[in-house]
């Protein structure tokens, strides 16, 4: 496709590495399995005077048609999402944020966030332990269903 120029990659992040955005700092946290370079973002941040760890959680999940076993693309896939669910279950997390808004129930938070009150809704660490409970199990019973094929 000549519509796109290739990007220049100006630097190549590793686990634990910090990138500023103004007065933002986001550590990038290694979460493969879903794809090689999967990243999940770690931040600080302060809502109405209180200090919160924020996680943006990279995609956790196993898609339709992934090989978990035997695959000769990616043989350590399976690996890297125990890999994965190490790093995401070690996270301390109060502000629950994703890849994608259907992870974090992103459409109901802004609703209740828009309603007012006092508490934030996108402060959410059960919300995020739950999800990625239900990530990991999915993906267990999809790594036996394979074994066992």
């Amino acid at each position: 496709n000549d519509k796109w120029k290739p990007v220049k990659v100006s630097k190549v992040l590793r686990d634990g590495d910090a990138v500023k955005l103004g007065d933002a700092v986001l550590t990038a946290r290694s979460t493969p399995g879903h794809t090689k370079g999967n990243t999940t973002w770690v931040m600080n941040v302060t809502d109405k005077g209180k200090k919160h760890l924020a996680v943006i959680i990279g995609s956790p999940n196993v898609n339709p048609g992934f090989e978990l076993v035997n695959n000769k693309a990616y043989p350590e896939m399976a690996a890297d999402y125990e890999k994965t669910f190490a790093v995401l279950e070690s996270l301390p997390c109060d502000i629950f944020l994703g890849a994608h808004g259907a992870y974090y129930g992103m459409d109901a938070k802004v609703a209740r966030w828009k309603k007012g009150g006092n508490e934030n809704p996108f402060v959410d660490p059960e919300g995020y332990r739950r999800y990625v409970a239900d990530r990991k199990q999915y993906y267990k019973a999809e790594l036996a269903r394979q074994k066992a094929k």
